[in-house]
């Protein structure tokens, strides 16, 4: 485990919800905290400062995509990827194993790893348990991500009961590989939709010394009340004194209903890949900006919210950027979006805080209506 580098506190609880602080060599994340998606070391249309003034303490990078570019060697000689994207806060990176799906067609599994053909040049690369730890070692982040395997939806008991255990073996690995103290390491649970194979492999998880726990394998595809049920489950099953993350999720709906089960961290593409589609959230519902009837509209993005999106532009005005096919219609959105979600979790914090979640979670759900669901928050 982690030195005295990493620590999380709970300061406050209403219910199962939790309000408190992971500690990291790059200073404290608040949470409930939402980790902006920057797969490739860069929140798409976000600079660092503008992440950091919005509140974000913590981002997500992804392993394999940075081992394939620029490579883990030249972001250490670089003083560490917080360093490398000039970001004066933690890091968190994926291990790479949401690839082994996401990327199937260019990979192969087997017990040792998963061996890639590089999305880029079809160059070979391995990612064992041993080089996504070393990888992550180098690159210098906060809290390393063991790897996994993560299994499609719809997947069988049986294949999904062999992923899982495959996830374990691996795991262990993973706990055996990790030598530097000052980073921390997180085990994640799957088992897909199936109660008795989350129950197994939160067993096996949590029974190795990581210094936090993740819920993987869902917004892969399935219903979501399956996935609000599995996401219950795992968390209940995870311990109370270490951060539970709960990975690609989602909906600001979502993680309202995460923040009451339990968890503390979450991360999703749904703010910055929505924006560079012209689609806002808002305290109105979710707003198309393409669409016609904004043409000439005066109003704010929303009313209600005070990012310099909607205290500067009118929906005209974003409208026609987004159909000019301007660069400033995806900043502007993203933008919104991030100061959204970001102000959703301090907000969280606060109802928590006060012991009011449960009445400021069903308020703000029902104003806040995307009518969409998500597949997948990893890369962006």
């Amino acid at each position: 485990m982690a030195d005295d580098h990493f620590s999380f506190v709970i300061d406050a609880t209403d219910g199962d919800a939790r309000m408190g602080r992971i500690v990291t060599p790059h200073g404290n994340v608040p949470t409930p905290a939402f980790m902006p998606v920057g797969t490739r070391a860069a929140v798409k249309a976000m600079a660092p400062d503008e992440l950091w003034s919005m509140g974000y303490r913590m981002v997500l990078a992804n392993t394999y995509h940075l081992a394939v570019r620029p490579g883990s060697e030249l972001v250490h000689q670089m003083g560490g990827i917080a360093r490398f994207m000039g970001f004066r806060g933690a890091v968190l990176t994926d291990s790479g194993g949401f690839q082994a799906m996401s990327l199937a067609r260019i990979n192969s599994i087997g017990e040792d790893g998963i061996r890639f053909r590089s999305h880029l040049d079809g160059a070979p690369l391995t990612l064992t348990p041993e080089s996504a730890i070393a990888i992550q070692q180098a690159l210098g982040t906060d809290i390393m991500m063991a790897l996994d395997e993560c299994t499609p939806y719809p997947a069988e008991p049986e294949r999904v009961r062999q992923s899982l255990e495959l996830t374990a073996r691996w795991a262990e690995r993973c706990v055996r590989a990790r030598t530097s103290p000052t980073q921390a390491l997180f085990g994640i649970v799957q088992g897909g939709v199936y109660p008795e194979l989350r129950r197994l492999s939160a067993r096996q998880i949590t029974s190795l010394p990581f210094d936090g726990y993740a819920a993987g394998g869902l917004s892969v595809g399935e219903p979501k009340p399956a996935m609000r049920e599995m996401a219950a489950l795992t968390a209940s099953l995870l311990p109370a004194d270490r951060p539970r993350y709960l990975m690609g999720v989602g909906t600001p709906q979502d993680l309202l209903a995460a923040i009451a089960m339990g968890f503390d961290m979450f991360d999703c593409v749904m703010p910055t890949r929505n924006a560079r589609n012209g689609s806002a959230f808002t305290s109105e519902g979710r707003v198309s900006i393409k669409r016609a009837v904004h043409t000439r509209d005066e109003r704010p993005l929303d009313p209600r919210c005070d990012c310099r999106c909607c205290t500067t532009f009118s929906r005209a005005y974003l409208r026609h950027l987004f159909m000019a096919g301007e660069i400033l219609a995806a900043r502007a959105l993203t933008e919104h979006n991030l100061y959204f979600y970001g102000r959703l979790m301090r907000e969280a914090q606060a109802a928590i805080a006060s012991r009011a979640y449960k009445a400021f979670a069903g308020y703000a759900a029902n104003l806040i209506e995307t009518g969409e669901t998500a597949r997948n928050g990893k890369t962006d």
